[in-house]
């Protein structure tokens, strides 16, 4: 199985499945996808030699150990040659409160996702950050109140009907 091997709906429910609980037992994960263990293993070792599976993690309950805040943050570079993109980019990876980053299109160029222990946290860090002089113009930030939907897991089967 490479890339190009399309998934049949067994490959894509084994994901699924693996998606809600990376820990099930193969007999578990078996039964729910109607094989019997020994082809189910088999399947989901060729799913991870072939990079379907990039991995299994620990979902941490943030709550439980640490305050936090999360923050949104825009963000416009002064000047849009690519060394500008490379720079900010390089330097954005070794943030640790960066969760995510993003290169959009429209009004700004980039979103960030921020944890931090606190707002004056995010603002010391930002301060920092600007001082690191990476090329930001301006940003507006947008922090998070509540967040009602939180979903870990794609969307396989609506995604690939999709394509």
């Amino acid at each position: 199985m490479d890339a190009a091997t399309k998934l049949d709906r067994i490959d894509i429910n084994i994901l699924v499945q693996l998606q809600k609980d990376g820990r099930m037992t193969n007999v578990s994960l078996a039964e729910a996808v109607g094989l019997s263990p020994s082809p189910c293993l088999q399947r989901v070792k060729r799913l991870e030699a072939a990079g379907y599976i990039s991995g299994y993690e620990a979902h941490v309950n943030l709550a439980k150990i640490a305050n936090s805040v999360t923050v949104f943050t825009e963000v416009t570079l002064s000047d849009h040659k690519r060394a500008d993109f490379v720079k900010f980019e390089s330097f954005i990876r070794g943030v640790d409160e960066i969760l995510e980053c993003h290169l959009i299109s429209g009004g700004y160029d980039y979103l960030l996702r921020f944890m931090c222990s606190s707002i004056g946290h995010y603002q010391e860090l930002m301060e920092s950050i600007l001082d690191r002089n990476v090329g930001i113009e301006k940003y507006f930030s947008y922090i998070v109140i509540k967040s009602p939907v939180v979903k870990n897991a794609l969307p396989l089967r609506s995604l690939i009907k999709a394509g």
